[in-house]
């Protein structure tokens, strides 16, 4: 297949949407390397969220931060499984709800729910910001977190503001690449054989520079990257690139965090100045 990005290599270490990814990418003409590098699975434990959700029914909960649109899906499967879906959602619509980004709010909406504040920013940060001018003490605020980040900034902020912070994590992460793979990825990358590389999340990051620390090729990371064209989906991902000494090349204009708009960017940065419609 032809197109704007023909004779280009690009790199897709996505997951949960790798195919749907790789090939918005082909069709433009690239080569794709595939190298999944974290997946989303159910927790081994179900019962810390079970009882998350039985207090989010009790109406123990004043507000709800979702920090991503998966999250929520996850807690509404584990609500399902648990017989519990209707009230729980029911529980959902009587809350002020607070968003990081647009797929908390999509994942909202296909409950028929709206969010009742967003982050300017989708990061953190964008999500402290927001809250700094609301009253929150004495309120009890919901906290959905992702794994692998206990997120001590946010917490300690809800402290600090009186609120009293209950968490809860719904899914797990699991390693989709095989070690080999991702060596061989780093490898790629050093030798300076892909045109680009598109992360979509923050974990993807931290499983190259994990698998580079423990095969002691933080060097040839170092090197694949500063060689390689970085193109990131948003900002919680830039920051994850720099957090291992790469630096973003490109990213969605206009604050657009989705795949299609990930895509223009790569297309104008590496072919013509395409655009999908």
């Amino acid at each position: 297949m032809t197109g704007p990005l023909t004779g280009k290599r690009i790199a897709v270490p996505e997951s949960r949407e790798l195919d749907l990814f790789a090939r918005m990418l082909e069709e433009q003409g690239a080569q794709t390397l595939r190298c999944p590098l974290v997946a989303i699975r159910d927790l081994d434990d179900l019962a810390p969220a079970e009882a998350w959700l039985k207090r989010l029914i009790a109406g123990n909960f004043d507000d709800l931060i979702l920090l991503t649109g998966e999250g929520l899906r996850r807690l509404v499967g584990i609500a399902h499984r648990a017989g519990i879906k209707a009230p729980a959602v029911a529980a959902l619509g009587k809350l002020r709800t607070i968003t990081r980004g647009p797929k908390p709010v999509r994942a909202l909406r296909e409950l028929g729910l709206k969010a009742g504040l967003s982050a300017a920013v989708p990061t953190t940060v964008g999500v402290i910001a927001t809250l700094k001018s609301e009253s929150l003490a004495g309120r009890t605020v919901g906290v959905q977190l992702y794994p692998g980040n206990p997120n001590a900034a946010l917490l300690d902020f809800l402290a600090q503001a009186g609120a009293t912070a209950d968490p809860v994590v719904p899914y797990a992460y699991a390693t989709d690449a095989e070690t080999e793979r991702v060596v061989g990825l780093i490898a790629e990358l050093a030798a300076g054989t892909l045109d680009a590389i598109a992360f979509t999340g923050s974990m993807q990051l931290e499983r190259l520079a994990e698998v580079a620390h423990t095969r002691g090729l933080d060097a040839q990371l170092r090197d694949g990257l500063a060689r390689t064209a970085i193109a990131s989906i948003g900002p919680v991902v830039s920051a994850a690139v720099e957090k291992i000494g790469g630096r973003v090349a490109i990213t969605p204009a206009g604050g657009s965090f989705h795949l299609k708009p990930l895509v223009n960017a790569i297309v104008a940065a590496l072919g013509n100045d395409a655009r999908l419609q």
